[in-house]
């Protein structure tokens, strides 16, 4: 015997689900394709559950490729990614697929490091983000990368330029 109101509930919680992730298109799909570039890919998001509370998210990956704009040699690189959630999480699969989207990017290793920081911030609008990419050694030379959003540097150049004021601006009055 079928339990209609049993089958009731069950379709009310899987609708209450779909409601909730409507905007996630990878995740149960196994036939979802890879995007070409970063510029195809997408970032999805679904509500922070703990809007109210400051909590890190770390993501990270060592298999991440792009390519080098000047010699098409590939660059691997292990990327972490650590950020406070305001009101949207971003979804892992997505992450996944976003950063698989760099394997035929041709891209100086700073400005991939900077593109995946935009990206995500305008995916899910963070209180703020870090993004640190570890390229793989190339002739006896690897390079770490670190993007912060929001940009604390801005805050301290200001600071120095106030200060450099102070040094080249006017003669002390007491003097």
């Amino acid at each position: 015997m079928i339990d209609l109101n049993r089958r009731r509930e069950n379709f009310d919680v899987a609708m209450a689900k779909a409601k909730r992730t409507g905007r996630l298109t990878l995740l149960g799909r196994t036939e979802a394709e890879l995007p070409a570039s970063p510029a195809e890919a997408h970032l999805e998001t679904f509500p922070n559950p703990a809007p109210n509370r400051n909590y890190r998210i770390h993501f990270e990956t060592d298999d991440f490729t792009s390519v080098c704009p000047v010699t098409g040699q590939p660059d691997f690189a292990r990327i972490d990614i650590e950020y406070v959630p305001d009101r949207l999480c971003v979804e892992s699969k997505s992450l996944k697929f976003y950063l698989a989207s760099y394997r035929n990017e041709r891209a100086f290793n700073e400005a991939v490091t900077n593109r995946i920081l935009d990206d995500f911030v305008n995916a899910c609008a963070p209180r703020e983000a870090i993004i640190t990419t570890q390229f793989s050694a190339r002739g006896g030379i690897a390079l770490t990368v670190r993007a912060e959003y929001p940009d604390k540097s801005k805050s301290n150049r200001e600071g120095d330029d106030a200060a450099h004021e102070g040094v080249h601006g006017t003669p002390n009055r007491d003097s």
